[in-house]
């Protein structure tokens, strides 16, 4: 219970890395708002444990992002722990790629990581300790072809978490960036019908052309993302500051 008394939010928090990130904050104690779109999966989410507090929100929408973390701060207290999951991963040509997807991508992944962050600390006195984290992805280390966009993106996470990282020394705070190889995860399960496609292979020969992203050549369990997130809350890691923590089976 090391984080019982605390506020956690996730964004995101209704499948995936999100919900994994989600449901061990309150396993160890905390009060965790998980957002999202779909208030059916948030709800899913929220019924494995009492301390799960679903809350609609999109971070494509200032106003959204603004009012729904005021309302959970005045429900639960001051945003501790805040981890920015929600994000889209599409693909595609750079030829190929239009200015509204290359907006889109901007909107929700990095847009949406700004507004999140800093609405969250808009709930922080300057004592309060809390930990900032984000999601970011292998494709914010090195390039990722035909992932333009999101390849910008993840790489500009991290550009956020290392600024930050530097204004708010001072204050007990840190700023991280979790970037993960591919996760089985439905993001990447949903690309397996045009892989399947595309390389003429089953399902399981999709599965192991997109392991070979990962250095192990194996996907990666949420779990193992989901750990390296509470460790980086951990007391423990209270010097852990504007870093990315790789987790990809091996040296990216």
């Amino acid at each position: 219970m090391e984080h019982a008394g605390k506020h956690a939010l996730v964004t995101g928090g209704g499948t995936g890395i999100g919900e994994g990130i989600a449901v061990a904050l309150a396993t160890a104690g905390a009060e965790v708002t998980i957002t999202g779109r779909r208030a059916d999966k948030l709800a899913a989410v929220a019924a494995q444990n009492p301390r799960l507090h679903p809350l609609v929100m999109d971070v494509d929408d200032e106003a959204s992002v603004r009012e729904g973390i005021a309302a959970a701060a005045k429900a639960r207290g001051p945003v501790q722990i805040c981890v920015a999951n929600a994000g889209i991963a599409e693909g595609g040509p750079f030829e190929k790629t239009t200015l509204a997807q290359w907006r889109k991508a901007m909107t929700t992944n990095l847009d949406g990581v700004f507004l999140t962050f800093q609405a969250a600390m808009a709930t922080l006195e300057d004592a309060t300790p809390a930990r900032m984290i984000v999601v970011s992805s292998i494709a914010g280390v090195r390039g990722l072809k035909n992932a333009i966009p999101y390849t910008v993106t993840k790489h500009g996470v991290i550009g956020l978490i290392r600024g930050l990282s530097e204004e708010f020394m001072r204050r007990p705070i840190t700023f991280n960036a979790l970037c993960p190889g591919y996760v089985d995860t439905d993001i990447v399960r949903n690309q397996l019908p045009g892989l399947m496609k595309r390389f003429d292979v089953d399902e399981q020969g999709a599965i192991n052309a997109i392991a070979k992203g990962n250095r192990h050549h194996k996907l990666l369990e949420v779990d193992e993302t989901t750990a390296a997130a509470m460790w980086l809350c951990s007391e423990g890691a209270r010097s852990v500051n504007g870093q990315t923590i790789q987790i990809s089976g091996g040296q990216v």
